[in-house]
């Protein structure tokens, strides 16, 4: 595996801390041998609250079938359902070829009623796998929601405590929000906090492609708990721009948190590297390299010196994401002057150098042209899709949520 690196500038002022950023990018070896992929567990927790009657429930119903057809009989699986009450409609069990039929089978029962007590669906999922957990297994719990939680657990930070929590245990996290009605900041807080992905659909037809897309990912898995380690002095710190959890560790290391990566994924993070006063003539370096759980992903470490080209696009774009979502916030907030104003301050900054470069001056444009979207109360399903796209492009995925890779030659 190659790991390249670009830099937007090669000096640092000496008198005066400088801020310099670094593009980091490489691609997730392709599996060697999918036969002897790892066997993974799946929790399916669906909700089945009121607001999912009719085509959604139906739709939902369909999903989970296709996806529980993508499993070997080394996987196992296990599938919630929750209202303001939880059932464990299938308790954790090995994907055999009648296990598959009797599930679907109780699947196609299921039917939408009550209100949403969606931690202890969730939770629930999370036992039936955490019943299971061997070394070697990935576990997996895939939440399905298109309301707000309103009995049990309901607040965000908690709920995304418990997630992270899982996690440390090797229980995985992803969401999916349907429709304009669910709480978006919930969702991505529980798939962030707990190394998955979160997901937004905007209608019932979708959900099983994203669903079994979220499996298929999942089952491509190469390397597991992946990390971008940045080794610097005490004196330099090293953030990052994309939406990952960072660790900072003693020595002046510096730990992105990336997650489960799949076969040809490719990942790019802009990390930003400051500077404290220094005296001319001296150099900095910084050396970077990425770590996995089994040693999957092999790359040397690679010393930046700062004598690489410019990658000025690409930061100017995470900071257009970054500025998008906070605006959003502040859209939220009724704060509609100050979401301007976010916008148009990070508009400003990227055209004093963006000169005629096209990329730069279709990320002003598109900045600017946000602005009547933000300077008003913003319709629900508008909402969910701006954050869904600030996500999605400060946590390398595409448009629809998944991973970006290199097609297959």
């Amino acid at each position: 595996m190659i790991l390249n690196i670009q830099t937007d500038r090669s000096l640092i002022r000496a008198a005066g801390r400088s801020t310099r950023y670094v593009l980091l990018s490489f691609e997730v070896p392709e599996s060697a041998n999918a036969a002897a992929r790892p066997a993974i567990d799946f929790s399916f927790v669906i909700d089945r609250s009121g607001s999912m009657g009719g085509r959604k429930i139906d739709l939902a119903r369909k999903a989970v079938i296709q996806a529980l057809r993508m499993l070997r009989p080394s996987d196992r699986f296990s599938i919630v359902i929750y209202d303001q009450e939880v059932d464990v409609l299938v308790p954790s069990t090995p994907a055999s070829a009648e296990a598959l039929r009797n599930a679907a089978t109780q699947v196609e029962r299921v039917q939408a009623r009550g209100s949403t007590n969606l931690g202890g669906g969730w939770l629930t999922g999370c036992e039936e796998l955490a019943g299971h957990a061997q070394p070697g297994r990935i576990a997996r719990c895939l939440l399905l929601s298109d309301g707000l939680a309103n009995h049990g657990i309901t607040d965000r930070a908690e709920l995304a405590r418990h997630s992270e929590e899982l996690r440390a245990r090797g229980i995985t996290t992803s969401t999916i929000g349907l429709g304009a009605d669910f709480d978006e900041r919930l969702l991505e807080g529980m798939s962030r906090a707990g190394g998955g992905h979160f997901y937004f659909v905007e209608a019932p037809v979708q959900i099983a492609d994203c669903l079994t897309g979220e499996v298929g990912e999942t089952l491509e898995v190469v390397a597991r708990d992946v990390a971008v380690v940045a080794h610097a002095s005490q004196s330099v710190a090293v953030a990052t721009l994309n939406s990952f959890r960072v660790q900072q560790e003693d020595g002046g290391r510096t730990r992105v948190l990336l997650g489960d990566l799949s076969s040809r994924q490719e990942v790019s993070l802009v990390l930003r590297v400051t500077f404290p006063e220094g005296r001319e003539g001296e150099t900095a370096t910084v050396v970077f390299e990425v770590s996995d759980a089994g040693g999957a992903i092999a790359a040397p470490r690679a010393d930046v010196i700062w004598t690489f080209a410019s990658h000025q696009a690409n930061v100017a774009d995470m900071y257009a994401a970054l500025a998008s979502a906070e605006a959003l916030n502040l859209n939220r907030e009724g704060d509609f002057d100050f979401a301007i104003a976010r916008l148009e301050a990070t508009a400003r900054r990227i055209e004093e150098y963006a000169g005629s470069d096209p990329e730069l001056r279709a990320i002003v444009a598109s900045l600017r042209g946000r602005h009547r979207v933000y300077s008003r109360p913003m319709a629900a399903m508008m909402r969910q899709s701006e954050h869904y796209d600030s996500r999605n492009r400060v946590t390398m995925r595409d448009a629809s949520g998944k991973a970006r890779q290199r097609p297959n030659s």
